[in-house]
């Protein structure tokens, strides 16, 4: 399978997740994937595939460096893996906060942009939900 093709299953395999999380939190199958996590747990076999069977050999020693980094994503299943890394994470973020959220009840409509910018820029989300949670909390107290 081309990485093209695989770079499209695997954006289109986190996409149903993401949405539930934004419009459904509270519906069981979105509990389902957000407590056991079989989207990223499988996106982490696929991730694996390309880090130690795919078509280019992984050199280990390129994370030591700037340019060895620079080097190894100059190939297209290095970049699919690491894009698929990204994916994953995320997801497992997303999913966390999500669950964190119900358990300190943050509402849900402060939750929305937390998600999205976790979808689009990762960190960014987390650190906007560590944000508002900070906020939720000295307005119990």
């Amino acid at each position: 399978m081309s990485t093209d093709t695989v770079f499209q299953i695997v954006n289109t395999l986190v996409l149903p997740q993401w949405l539930l999380m934004l419009f459904a939190p509270r519906w069981k199958p979105t509990d389902f994937l957000t407590k056991y996590l079989p989207i990223p747990a499988l996106l982490a076999v696929v991730y694996s595939y390309y880090l130690f069977f795919g078509n280019s050999a992984l050199d280990w020693r390129s994370f030591s460096t700037l340019q060895g980094i620079k080097t190894l994503f100059s190939q297209d299943a290095a970049v699919l893996a690491g894009w698929i890394h990204y994916l994953a994470f995320d997801l497992t973020v997303g999913s966390w906060m999500l669950r964190n959220s119900k358990r300190r009840k943050v509402p849900q409509g402060w939750m929305i942009p937390c998600l999205i910018f976790c979808f689009l820029l990762g960190p960014v989300g987390l650190l906007l939900y560590l944000g508002v949670r900070s906020m939720k909390q000295q307005t119990i107290y």
